[in-house]
């Protein structure tokens, strides 16, 4: 049993990690959901999807900057400890929350609105490069072994959350605002509340407890770090493989299928974020049984059932997704959501076992960032210029089918490292 101070201390950490990753993804999910509106804002063209194209280019640019960060983030954990990485990375991704809901549109300053955009979505994507790793890691190396699993998923938590609120809060402003105020000024106020969601985040990072883990290890200099990515290029592969389905499908379920419902479904844009808002709630309950269960049976075990799920249910879960029924969409969805909970409540300590204490910042967030930057982040843009060259609407399953293999075969040759103590 934790001691009373020691139980306090893990709560402050639980909280700062949490709401870290709360504002990473509220922020990132904001701009997908919102995706059709910036497209016309920002990148305006006779055709709809020819914009909608553009905006999804500028949220995949965001995440190919995601490994850059990783490198430095990961860096700075490592060498200065995980409170420095993190307070240092809710700050900029606060300014950049709010520099976005600030700056003029296409109509205002022409071709200068869309640079603007694009560099802060460079920005957002630099500084959460590190984020949600450096909160996975601060709580697995505080966890007790036999509870790892547990104490890892509440950052996954946050951004959920995290997504909960930026499709709450622009399903909220769309059916307030409507359509025409939306497009003049609602969709600047999501944006803003980020700079108030950072503000929160700084101040609770400014009691997190640092990593006992690093005061037993050497920290690594700046130039050993290519050294040590050099050294630990198999578990790094690895792990872009193991995440590889759920960082494609989540953003295929969560941000591509937001913006397909309302193009292709006809499904107005405030049912499309309803739908999406049920299903991370069911996904949200997932998680922590998952994580929890993950702890006693085993990490491979929940891995090869969520990896073979995800194969076998792809197409069925899309074809729901086709009809027209409210009730067989949102079933469609909400399969998604439980099988990617499934994988969230066991990923997060299943990254933190794979690489050893010295380097784990670093060769964590490399991994699971070229993952989601290179694989997830472009997921939305892919399939919708797939779906456009193709005329197959099932696009998108057979990708999640082909991602699903991948995965599975790279859980094949991973240890069981539940319940076991960290290297």
């Amino acid at each position: 049993m934790l001691l009373t101070a020691e139980a306090g201390a893990a709560r402050r950490n639980i909280v700062a990690g949490t709401v870290g990753s709360v504002l990473e993804w509220y922020d990132f999910a904001v701009y997908g959901y919102l995706a059709p509106i910036i497209g016309a804002l920002f990148f305006p063209a006779d055709d709809p999807t020819a914009s909608l194209l553009a905006a999804f280019g500028a949220f995949a640019i965001g995440f190919a900057a995601r490994p850059v960060g990783a490198v430095v983030f990961g860096s700075i954990g490592d060498r200065l400890g995980r409170k420095p990485a993190l307070l240092i990375s809710v700050l900029v991704m606060g300014g950049a929350s709010l520099v976005i809901g600030l700056v003029p549109v296409h109509a205002q300053i022409g071709a200068a609105a869309a640079i603007l955009l694009v560099i802060m979505r460079l920005v957002e994507g630099f500084s959460v490069g590190g984020e949600y790793t450096g909160s996975v890691i601060l709580l697995a190396e505080h966890a007790p072994p036999e509870r790892r699993g547990y104490y890892a998923a509440w950052p996954v938590l946050g951004c959920i959350v995290g997504f909960l609120l930026g499709s709450g809060i622009a399903a909220l402003a769309a059916s307030v605002l409507g359509h025409a105020r939306m497009l003049a000024w609602g969709w600047r106020i999501p944006f803003l509340l980020g700079a108030v969601i950072a503000i929160w985040g700084i101040a609770c990072r400014r009691h997190i407890t640092e990593s006992r883990v690093l005061v037993s290890v050497s920290r690594p200099t700046v130039g050993s770090v290519l050294a040590a990515v050099a050294a630990h290029w198999r578990p790094i592969l690895r792990l872009v493989c193991v995440m590889l389905m759920y960082n494609i499908t989540f953003y295929l379920a969560f941000i591509y299928a937001a913006s397909y419902l309302v193009r292709r479904m006809h499904v107005s844009t405030a049912r499309a974020l309803d739908i999406n808002t049920l299903s991370l709630v069911i996904m949200l309950l997932v998680i922590v049984p998952a994580a929890t269960l993950s702890d006693r049976v085993g990490r491979k075990p929940m891995l090869y059932a969520v990896t073979i799920g995800m194969f076998a249910l792809a197409w069925p879960l899309w074809w729901l997704m086709h009809q027209p029924p409210f009730a067989a969409i949102l079933a469609g969805q909400v399969g998604f959501g439980m099988l990617l909970g499934l994988m969230a409540g066991v990923a997060p300590a299943t990254m933190s076992e794979m690489l050893p204490a010295r380097v784990r910042c670093t060769a964590v967030a490399i991994g699971f960032n070229v993952s989601m930057g290179l694989f997830g982040g472009t997921a939305p843009f892919v399939a919708t210029y797939l779906v456009a060259r193709t005329a197959d609407d099932f696009v998108p399953a057979y990708y999640v089918m082909a991602v699903a293999i991948v995965s599975f075969i790279a859980v094949l040759g991973l240890p069981e490292t539940a319940r076991k103590q960290l290297a």
